[in-house]
């Protein structure tokens, strides 16, 4: 897969469903801004949180998205190894295939 084209098209879609019904979209991108903005947790952290739970119910848009967001915060590839690590042992086999998914994701948007 080709994440960096994957995200792109993905963003589109979005945009198109932003116009179809944009009421719903806004408020969508304010629950998503007020969860990461505050509280005790950093951004980094509740990225992780998120890319674990995305590997969990297997959105590869999901993964790619919280990984090109980890990347710009600054995580590392061997936290993020972590937090794979943590997500196979809480999801199993499925997890381990989308941990590899993320992991694809974050080598191919770090040689960007």
């Amino acid at each position: 897969m080709d994440y960096p084209a994957f995200i792109a098209a993905t963003r589109d879609q979005s945009r198109n469903l932003a116009k179809a019904i944009p009421d719903a979209m806004k408020g969508f991108g304010g629950l998503s801004r007020a969860v990461k903005e505050g509280g005790v947790l950093g951004y980094k952290e509740k990225e992780f949180v998120a890319l674990g739970i995305a590997i969990g119910v297997r959105c590869e848009p999901c993964i790619a998205f919280h990984v090109e967001a980890l990347i710009k915060a600054g995580a590392t590839r061997e936290e993020l190894g972590d937090v794979l690590a943590m997500a196979i042992q809480m999801g199993g086999g499925p997890a381990v295939m989308y941990a590899g998914k993320a992991l694809d994701c974050w080598d191919q948007l770090q040689a960007v």
